[in-house]
């Protein structure tokens, strides 16, 4: 049964010297503030990085061409190759558990590269197959997204980004259906987009002109080669051994030794998920090993004032033991103090912890995917929160252990005595 009137004797106790028992919280309160801190700003650098990359399909992986590690077939080492259009059919008929697949072909045109009307900018332009938007999403601000008859047919039309729109076209005309010239040759504008990733394959697609493959292919001359090559694996089929398949048939399609791990460079996203996972359950680790041992130095100033407490009201506890009192309730007495004193001091720092992320949270700017930045609106989970507060109350049970077991050697007749 909750006794009032005995948390009141204990509040008195603690109020009695008010400065002491604020020096004695602080270093609970503090431990507990950088905590939630330091955990609040985990999560947002977190969110943050995962931001950068939540366009992209987690089981996606890219290719590239470099220069061969191994001499083969009469061709010598350091030799240059690129991919080929008959390579892309090849992996769609001989390699299992891939959903999407795209070639890319880049065009650079030099300075002021795309002009409308009096208009210009330089802007790099990529030419992809329409199942692209399937490995990076985007958002579609106006118009649509190249399909698989723009390519077949070879439509000189275009996707632009929306930095590109910006510098193109006034703020209210509609760039849909117009035409902009790209590296001297006219094209139609389908789409505009931005990424819903703030990191991208082969620039940045704000300020990029996407055409269809094909197109690009014809009207910058590159014949069949393309030397960039994306993918991803169905749903429960592994990336890593679609990776493999993928390089074996390259291998074997383009007279490239079967053991040379230098001639086609890749990269998968889930791996970089992996990498990222890793990183932050370090951080996680360290904020919690910092966190704690800053409360564990709070929680010792409060068993050491716990002690003095104790040595100070030697004789009243030696009174209350010749009265007749039960162990227990001196005991009872010395930890409830101890867990008030960290309790108070543990909650005020977490709350006003949790106060001062909401407070970054709200002055951060919203709504932004397009910045370069790597931090997000830090947060503490409410799971965290519970954590931290049992461990609060955990360490101001221990904080008293050790006084309360103290005031239990105290010995009725020799309590009397002191003075």
């Amino acid at each position: 049964m909750f006794d009032l009137d005995r948390w009141q004797e204990i509040w008195v106790t603690i109020t009695r010297n008010k400065a002491r028992s604020f020096l004695t919280g602080f270093g609970v309160f503090w431990g507990i503030l950088m905590l939630v801190i330091l955990l609040g700003s985990g999560n947002g650098f977190k969110k943050g990085i995962f931001k950068n990359v939540e366009g992209f399909s987690t089981n996606s992986a890219f290719f590239f061409a470099e220069r061969t590690g191994e001499p083969y077939k009469g061709y010598r080492k350091g030799r240059y190759w690129q991919m080929r259009n008959r390579d892309i059919e090849t992996i769609r008929n001989r390699v299992k558990g891939v959903k999407y697949l795209s070639p890319m072909v880049m065009s650079w045109g030099g300075q002021n590269n795309v002009v409308k009307g009096q208009k210009a900018g330089t802007y790099n332009v990529r030419g992809v197959y329409s199942d692209y938007f399937q490995i990076e999403t985007q958002h579609i601000l106006a118009g649509r997204l190249l399909n698989n008859i723009d390519m077949l047919e070879r439509r000189k039309v275009c996707l632009i980004g929306d930095i590109v729109r910006e510098v193109l076209f006034d703020e209210k005309e509609d760039p849909i259906g117009q035409y902009i010239r790209v590296n001297g040759i006219y094209y139609q504008v389908v789409g505009v987009i931005k990424p819903k990733a703030r990191v991208s394959i082969g620039g940045r697609t704000s300020e990029s002109i996407m055409v269809p493959y094909t197109t690009l292919q014809q009207t910058a001359n590159l014949g069949d080669k393309f030397w960039f090559l994306c993918a991803t694996a169905e749903d429960g089929h592994s990336a890593d051994e679609m990776v493999e398949d993928i390089k074996f048939v390259l291998k074997s399609q383009n007279e490239i030794a079967p053991t040379d791990e230098q001639a086609i460079a890749s990269f998968t996203i889930a791996k970089q998920f992996e990498t990222f996972d890793m990183l932050f359950l370090g951080i996680n680790i360290l904020v919690w090993l910092v966190g704690m041992g800053t409360l564990l130095a709070g929680v010792i100033g409060v068993s050491n004032i716990m002690m003095v407490t104790v040595r100070e009201r030697t004789n009243e506890i030696g009174v209350r033991r010749a009265l007749g009192a039960k162990p227990f309730n001196i005991i009872s007495q010395i930890m409830s103090e101890s867990l008030l004193l960290t309790t108070i001091a543990g909650l005020a720092g977490l709350c006003l912890g949790v106060f001062l992320l909401d407070m970054v949270g709200r002055l951060m700017p919203s709504g932004d995917t397009s910045g370069d930045t790597f931090f997000d609106v830090p947060e503490i989970h409410i799971g965290t929160a519970v954590v931290a507060t049992v461990v609060l109350l955990i360490s101001g049970l221990f904080a008293g252990l050790i006084p309360a077991w103290r005031a239990m050697q105290i010995k009725a007749i020799d309590a009397i005595r002191e003075e």
